[in-house]
Protein backbone atom coordinates (compact mmCIF):
# COMPACT_ATOMS: atom_id res chain seq x y z
CA UNK A 1 0.00 0.00 0.00
CA UNK A 2 0.97 3.33 -0.29
CA UNK A 3 1.67 5.79 2.54
CA UNK A 4 -0.98 7.78 2.13
CA UNK A 5 -3.04 4.73 2.93
CA UNK A 6 -3.06 2.62 6.74
CA UNK A 7 -4.21 -0.65 7.03
CA UNK A 8 -6.01 -1.54 10.00
CA UNK A 9 -6.94 -4.63 11.42
CA UNK A 10 -10.24 -5.51 13.26
CA UNK A 11 -9.15 -8.79 14.92
CA UNK A 12 -12.58 -9.57 16.15
CA UNK A 13 -14.52 -9.78 12.73
CA UNK A 14 -11.23 -10.79 10.97
CA UNK A 15 -11.65 -8.18 8.54
CA UNK A 16 -9.77 -5.26 6.74
CA UNK A 17 -10.88 -1.89 6.41
CA UNK A 18 -8.38 0.94 4.23
CA UNK A 19 -8.41 3.93 5.20
CA UNK A 20 -7.47 6.62 2.68
CA UNK A 21 -5.93 10.25 4.32
CA UNK A 22 -6.93 11.98 1.38
CA UNK A 23 -10.54 11.10 1.16
CA UNK A 24 -11.01 10.93 5.09
CA UNK A 25 -13.75 7.72 5.03
CA UNK A 26 -13.42 4.07 4.64
CA UNK A 27 -13.14 2.13 2.13
CA UNK A 28 -14.32 -1.29 1.84
CA UNK A 29 -11.85 -3.93 0.32
CA UNK A 30 -12.58 -7.43 -1.02
CA UNK A 31 -12.00 -9.09 2.68
CA UNK A 32 -14.72 -6.86 3.49
CA UNK A 33 -17.28 -7.49 0.56
CA UNK A 34 -16.74 -11.52 1.23
CA UNK A 35 -17.24 -11.13 5.07
CA UNK A 36 -20.77 -9.77 4.33
CA UNK A 37 -21.49 -13.06 2.41
CA UNK A 38 -19.49 -15.99 4.02
CA UNK A 39 -19.53 -16.33 7.95
CA UNK A 40 -16.17 -16.05 9.59
CA UNK A 41 -13.97 -19.07 10.70
CA UNK A 42 -12.30 -19.56 13.41
CA UNK A 43 -8.99 -21.11 13.21
CA UNK A 44 -6.59 -22.96 15.72
CA UNK A 45 -2.92 -24.68 14.97
CA UNK A 46 -2.30 -27.84 16.57
CA UNK A 47 0.89 -29.36 17.82
CA UNK A 48 2.35 -30.66 14.99
CA UNK A 49 1.35 -27.32 13.43
CA UNK A 50 -1.52 -28.10 10.82
CA UNK A 51 -4.42 -25.52 10.82
CA UNK A 52 -7.60 -27.41 11.82
CA UNK A 53 -11.24 -25.67 11.95
CA UNK A 54 -12.74 -25.55 15.13
CA UNK A 55 -16.13 -23.85 15.00
CA UNK A 56 -18.09 -21.01 12.70
CA UNK A 57 -18.62 -18.01 14.26
CA UNK A 58 -21.45 -16.05 12.20
CA UNK A 59 -21.62 -12.28 12.77
CA UNK A 60 -24.29 -10.13 11.61
CA UNK A 61 -23.79 -7.54 8.46
CA UNK A 62 -22.51 -4.61 9.83
CA UNK A 63 -22.44 -2.19 6.55
CA UNK A 64 -20.46 0.22 6.38
CA UNK A 65 -22.72 2.68 4.56
CA UNK A 66 -26.65 3.29 5.64
CA UNK A 67 -29.01 2.76 2.97
CA UNK A 68 -30.66 6.36 2.45
CA UNK A 69 -33.80 5.66 -0.08
CA UNK A 70 -34.45 9.11 -2.41
CA UNK A 71 -38.01 10.40 -1.53
CA UNK A 72 -40.01 11.98 -4.50
CA UNK A 73 -42.47 13.49 -3.11
CA UNK A 74 -43.49 17.26 -2.94
CA UNK A 75 -40.52 19.28 -1.78
CA UNK A 76 -38.38 16.09 -2.01
CA UNK A 77 -35.21 14.55 -4.19
CA UNK A 78 -35.02 15.11 -7.68
CA UNK A 79 -37.40 13.50 -10.34
CA UNK A 80 -35.75 10.55 -12.54
CA UNK A 81 -35.39 11.38 -16.27
CA UNK A 82 -38.92 10.41 -17.81
CA UNK A 83 -39.75 9.97 -21.60
CA UNK A 84 -41.99 12.80 -21.98
CA UNK A 85 -42.50 13.06 -25.65
CA UNK A 86 -46.29 12.86 -26.03
CA UNK A 87 -46.62 15.38 -23.60
CA UNK A 88 -44.82 17.19 -25.92
CA UNK A 89 -46.97 20.48 -27.99
CA UNK A 90 -44.97 19.80 -31.13
CA UNK A 91 -44.91 22.92 -33.67
CA UNK A 92 -48.01 23.27 -35.88
CA UNK A 93 -46.16 21.75 -39.24
CA UNK A 94 -44.72 18.37 -37.29
CA UNK A 95 -48.65 17.90 -36.68
CA UNK A 96 -49.92 18.77 -40.08
CA UNK A 97 -47.33 16.75 -41.55
CA UNK A 98 -48.09 13.54 -39.33
CA UNK A 99 -52.02 14.10 -39.27
CA UNK A 100 -51.77 13.81 -43.03
CA UNK A 101 -49.03 10.62 -43.06
CA UNK A 102 -52.10 9.00 -40.82
CA UNK A 103 -54.57 10.03 -43.32
CA UNK A 104 -52.42 9.05 -46.65
CA UNK A 105 -52.48 4.97 -44.79
CA UNK A 106 -56.41 4.91 -43.63
CA UNK A 107 -57.70 6.74 -46.32
CA UNK A 108 -58.48 5.39 -50.03
CA UNK A 109 -55.49 6.86 -52.00
CA UNK A 110 -55.98 7.28 -55.57
CA UNK A 111 -53.52 5.96 -58.48
CA UNK A 112 -52.05 9.59 -59.25
CA UNK A 113 -51.18 10.34 -55.93
CA UNK A 114 -50.51 7.16 -54.75
CA UNK A 115 -47.37 6.45 -57.25
CA UNK A 116 -45.67 8.81 -55.90
CA UNK A 117 -44.65 6.48 -52.76
CA UNK A 118 -43.04 4.03 -55.44
CA UNK A 119 -39.62 5.47 -55.21
CA UNK A 120 -36.43 4.79 -56.56
CA UNK A 121 -34.46 1.93 -55.04
CA UNK A 122 -31.21 2.93 -52.53
CA UNK A 123 -28.06 1.04 -54.88
CA UNK A 124 -29.91 2.97 -58.26
CA UNK A 125 -30.94 6.55 -56.41
CA UNK A 126 -27.08 6.64 -55.56
CA UNK A 127 -25.92 5.86 -59.12
CA UNK A 128 -28.01 8.85 -60.30
CA UNK A 129 -27.22 11.74 -57.51
CA UNK A 130 -23.18 10.66 -58.10
CA UNK A 131 -24.25 11.62 -61.80
CA UNK A 132 -26.02 14.56 -61.20
CA UNK A 133 -23.34 15.86 -58.65
CA UNK A 134 -20.77 15.66 -62.06
CA UNK A 135 -22.80 18.50 -63.77
CA UNK A 136 -24.11 21.06 -60.92
CA UNK A 137 -24.94 24.41 -62.20
CA UNK A 138 -22.29 27.18 -61.46
CA UNK A 139 -23.04 29.08 -58.13
CA UNK A 140 -23.63 32.85 -58.10
CA UNK A 141 -20.26 33.74 -56.35
CA UNK A 142 -18.45 31.66 -59.25
CA UNK A 143 -20.68 33.49 -61.88
CA UNK A 144 -19.61 36.63 -60.36
CA UNK A 145 -15.89 35.84 -59.98
CA UNK A 146 -15.70 34.93 -63.75
CA UNK A 147 -17.58 37.90 -65.15
CA UNK A 148 -15.05 40.23 -62.80
CA UNK A 149 -12.12 38.52 -64.27
CA UNK A 150 -13.92 38.78 -68.34
CA UNK A 151 -14.34 42.55 -67.49
CA UNK A 152 -10.92 42.82 -66.24
CA UNK A 153 -9.36 41.09 -69.11
CA UNK A 154 -11.38 43.15 -71.19
CA UNK A 155 -9.94 42.19 -75.14
CA UNK A 156 -8.32 39.75 -74.30
CA UNK A 157 -10.83 38.08 -72.61
CA UNK A 158 -11.54 33.91 -74.16
CA UNK A 159 -14.91 32.84 -74.98
CA UNK A 160 -17.66 31.14 -72.98
CA UNK A 161 -17.37 27.81 -73.47
CA UNK A 162 -21.18 26.30 -72.79
CA UNK A 163 -21.00 23.95 -70.25
CA UNK A 164 -23.16 20.80 -69.86
CA UNK A 165 -25.62 21.20 -66.59
CA UNK A 166 -28.59 19.80 -64.86
CA UNK A 167 -31.88 21.59 -65.62
CA UNK A 168 -33.71 22.69 -62.87
CA UNK A 169 -37.70 24.02 -62.32
CA UNK A 170 -41.03 23.09 -63.66
CA UNK A 171 -41.27 25.73 -66.44
CA UNK A 172 -38.11 24.57 -67.85
CA UNK A 173 -38.35 20.68 -67.21
CA UNK A 174 -42.06 20.77 -68.48
CA UNK A 175 -40.47 22.63 -71.95
CA UNK A 176 -37.67 20.20 -72.25
CA UNK A 177 -39.88 17.36 -72.26
CA UNK A 178 -42.60 18.80 -74.73
CA UNK A 179 -39.66 19.52 -77.10
CA UNK A 180 -38.66 16.26 -76.23
CA UNK A 181 -34.79 16.98 -75.43
CA UNK A 182 -34.59 15.67 -71.67
CA UNK A 183 -32.88 12.55 -71.45
CA UNK A 184 -34.25 11.76 -67.98
CA UNK A 185 -36.09 13.61 -66.03
CA UNK A 186 -35.94 13.54 -61.79
CA UNK A 187 -39.25 14.35 -59.95
CA UNK A 188 -39.27 14.33 -55.62
CA UNK A 189 -42.14 12.39 -53.65
CA UNK A 190 -42.44 14.81 -51.25
CA UNK A 191 -43.44 18.32 -53.19
CA UNK A 192 -45.88 20.04 -51.26
CA UNK A 193 -48.58 20.92 -53.24
CA UNK A 194 -48.23 17.01 -54.77
CA UNK A 195 -50.55 18.96 -57.53
CA UNK A 196 -47.55 20.83 -59.03
CA UNK A 197 -46.16 17.49 -60.22
CA UNK A 198 -49.10 15.47 -60.36
CA UNK A 199 -49.35 15.53 -63.84
CA UNK A 200 -45.60 15.49 -65.32
CA UNK A 201 -45.45 11.71 -64.89
CA UNK A 202 -48.15 11.01 -67.54
CA UNK A 203 -46.59 13.84 -70.05
CA UNK A 204 -43.45 12.12 -69.56
CA UNK A 205 -45.12 8.94 -70.38
CA UNK A 206 -46.94 10.79 -73.23
CA UNK A 207 -43.65 12.07 -74.99
CA UNK A 208 -42.06 9.39 -74.48
CA UNK A 209 -38.96 10.74 -71.58
CA UNK A 210 -37.93 8.33 -69.03
CA UNK A 211 -39.06 9.23 -65.28
CA UNK A 212 -37.82 8.26 -61.96
CA UNK A 213 -39.32 9.60 -58.90
CA UNK A 214 -36.66 9.65 -55.70
CA UNK A 215 -37.03 10.70 -52.14
CA UNK A 216 -36.57 14.22 -50.86
CA UNK A 217 -37.24 17.30 -52.48
CA UNK A 218 -34.46 18.72 -50.75
CA UNK A 219 -31.75 16.36 -51.59
CA UNK A 220 -32.47 17.64 -55.50
CA UNK A 221 -32.18 21.76 -54.06
CA UNK A 222 -28.82 20.52 -52.61
CA UNK A 223 -27.84 19.81 -56.51
CA UNK A 224 -28.84 23.14 -57.97
CA UNK A 225 -27.53 24.91 -54.89
CA UNK A 226 -31.04 25.69 -53.63
CA UNK A 227 -33.48 24.65 -50.63
CA UNK A 228 -35.26 22.30 -52.67
CA UNK A 229 -35.76 21.29 -55.99
CA UNK A 230 -39.46 20.45 -57.57
CA UNK A 231 -37.91 18.66 -60.68
CA UNK A 232 -34.44 17.85 -62.39
CA UNK A 233 -33.92 17.10 -66.00
CA UNK A 234 -31.07 15.74 -67.72
CA UNK A 235 -30.69 17.00 -71.55
CA UNK A 236 -27.09 15.36 -72.01
CA UNK A 237 -23.65 14.25 -70.83
CA UNK A 238 -20.31 14.05 -71.29
CA UNK A 239 -19.15 10.44 -73.58
CA UNK A 240 -17.24 8.98 -70.17
CA UNK A 241 -20.89 9.22 -68.49
CA UNK A 242 -22.73 7.96 -71.17
CA UNK A 243 -23.00 3.89 -69.98
CA UNK A 244 -24.58 5.55 -66.45
CA UNK A 245 -27.30 7.03 -68.35
CA UNK A 246 -28.12 4.75 -70.37
CA UNK A 247 -28.02 2.54 -67.47
CA UNK A 248 -30.46 4.84 -65.44
CA UNK A 249 -32.91 5.22 -68.28
CA UNK A 250 -33.26 1.08 -69.01
CA UNK A 251 -34.11 1.38 -64.72
CA UNK A 252 -36.62 4.46 -65.41
CA UNK A 253 -38.32 2.85 -68.29
CA UNK A 254 -38.78 -0.81 -66.43
CA UNK A 255 -40.03 0.55 -62.92
CA UNK A 256 -41.73 3.61 -63.98
CA UNK A 257 -42.51 3.76 -67.58
CA UNK A 258 -43.45 0.41 -68.22
CA UNK A 259 -45.85 0.02 -65.11
CA UNK A 260 -47.70 3.11 -65.88
CA UNK A 261 -50.82 0.98 -66.80
CA UNK A 262 -50.80 -0.97 -64.14
CA UNK A 263 -49.64 1.96 -61.58
CA UNK A 264 -52.53 4.32 -62.24
CA UNK A 265 -54.94 0.84 -61.51
CA UNK A 266 -53.27 0.67 -58.13
CA UNK A 267 -55.07 2.71 -54.91
CA UNK A 268 -52.83 3.41 -51.78
CA UNK A 269 -53.85 3.69 -48.12
CA UNK A 270 -56.48 1.18 -46.55
CA UNK A 271 -54.15 0.30 -43.36
CA UNK A 272 -55.93 0.86 -40.29
CA UNK A 273 -54.26 1.88 -36.82
CA UNK A 274 -53.92 -1.18 -33.62
CA UNK A 275 -56.69 0.44 -31.98
CA UNK A 276 -59.34 -0.19 -34.88
CA UNK A 277 -57.99 -3.83 -36.01
CA UNK A 278 -58.71 -5.00 -32.12
CA UNK A 279 -61.93 -3.71 -32.20
CA UNK A 280 -62.84 -5.36 -35.13
CA UNK A 281 -61.42 -8.57 -33.53
CA UNK A 282 -63.51 -8.02 -30.72
CA UNK A 283 -66.35 -8.06 -32.88
CA UNK A 284 -65.85 -10.83 -34.65
CA UNK A 285 -65.22 -12.99 -31.60
CA UNK A 286 -68.68 -11.88 -30.32
CA UNK A 287 -70.19 -12.05 -33.45
CA UNK A 288 -69.42 -16.25 -33.00
CA UNK A 289 -70.62 -16.45 -29.68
Amino acid sequence: PTPSKRLEQVLGAGVVRVHCSACSHYMPSKQKQAARTTPAVAKTATKGGKVTKKEKIVHKNRPIFNKTPKNYGIGGDIQPPRDLTRFVRWPKYVRLQRQRQVLMKRLKVPPAINQFSNTLNKSDAKTLFTLLDKYRPETKAAKKERLLAKAAAGADAKPDVKKVVVHAGLNTVTSLVERRKAKLVVIPHDVDPLELVLWLPTLCRKKDIPYVIVKSKSRLGKVVHRKTASVLAITEVDAKDQANLALLVQKARDNFNGRYATTMKTHGGKIMGFKHKTALAVAAKANKH
